[in-house]
């Protein structure tokens, strides 16, 4: 074979390997799509009778009665869904970024492989599981250490911190088991990120005589702070979507209710338990523009937080991710 031909037929190979990987690529791009205009598809009916009200309507009744006519708003789910993953992010982020500094920087050699195994494993179980120790567990624990003696000091002036607290299912304590599942996703893509960081950017500064945790905050998260926000969002993504944990914990109430301790619903929750049950053509449209509208907030936050690391990793400390 002479090297002309060889260099052609090399080139027609990288030729068709382009090729497959831009189509699968593109399969993303489609599925995307695809999701996109099927959920708007099904939401037509519920877009024209309510509008962009069905947003921020509070009411959702399924049952059409003479007396009470049946009327659906997106708004106690989308409600939901924001409080809970943004306060289980608010819990998970920093513990989850400061596992990740000590399963990369801190931890003995011996310790560091098997404490790395036992966090993937936690973000291996799967949400049922989560959701099961959750009711048999953590709530009458919840219940009876945490949410009845926060109420009975502060419900009486915090509304938000008051109600009854005997139901165990509510708000605050689906956020806290959803923090507790997004926290290994966090802290593993914090570790892996960390140990990316070159050994020069610890060396220069052990060198001038800074100690371990300056290296840490002045040197190692600066270059690497791009790659934790990305895992963040990566966890907050998961927190948004989880359907069977917070369809077990959260009561699956449809009712605006000031307490953190009382039953709500959220987008994924909302969904899973009515679209098999829906009696109308109406209610399996509310419920797809339920979708529809968690759909449009992931994609949104995605956005953002793309955004966020791109101008984080054009800093005036180089992070890098």
């Amino acid at each position: 074979m002479t090297t002309s031909r060889w260099v052609r037929q090399t080139r027609h190979g990288d030729r068709i390997f382009w090729l497959i990987t831009l189509f699968f690529a593109l399969v993303i791009v489609g599925l995307v799509i695809a999701v996109g205009v099927v959920t708007y598809t099904g939401s037509a009916e519920a877009r024209a009778t309510y509008g962009w009200s069905f947003l921020f309507g509070a009411e959702w009744n399924p049952v059409d009665s003479e007396l009470f006519p049946a009327v659906f708003g997106a708004w106690p789910a989308i409600r939901g869904t924001l409080f809970s993953s943004l306060f289980a992010l608010i819990l998970a982020a920093p513990v989850g970024v400061a596992i990740g500094i000590y399963l990369s920087e801190l931890a003995p050699l011996r310790l560091r492989e098997p404490l790395g195994f036992m966090v993937e494993l936690l973000a291996a179980i799967p949400s049922v599981i989560y959701g099961l120790w959750g009711v048999a567990v953590f709530i009458p624990f919840f219940t009876t250490w945490i949410a009845t003696p926060i109420s009975e000091t502060f419900g009486q002036t915090l509304p938000w911190l008051g109600g009854p607290v005997s139901v165990g299912r509510g708000l605050l304590v689906t956020s806290v088991v959803i923090a507790l599942m997004i926290l290994p996703t966090v802290a593993a893509i914090t570790r892996d990120v960390l140990r990316a960081v070159p050994p020069q950017q610890r060396e220069v500064l052990l060198a001038l005589g800074a100690t371990r945790w300056e290296v840490i905050w002045l040197s190692v998260l600066p270059y690497a702070r791009a790659g934790i926000i990305g895992g963040v969002m990566l966890g907050l993504g998961r927190a948004l979507g989880e359907t069977m944990a917070a369809t077990m914990l959260i009561g699956n109430s449809t009712r605006v209710e000031d307490s953190l301790f009382l039953p709500a619903t959220t987008a994924a929750s909302l969904v899973a338990s009515e679209l098999t049950n829906a009696n109308s053509m109406l209610h399996e449209s509310a419920l797809i523009t339920v979708a529809l509208a968690l759909f449009g907030i992931t994609l949104i936050l995605n956005l953002a937080a793309r955004l966020l690391v791109w101008q984080t990793s054009r800093g005036p400390a180089g992070g890098r991710g």
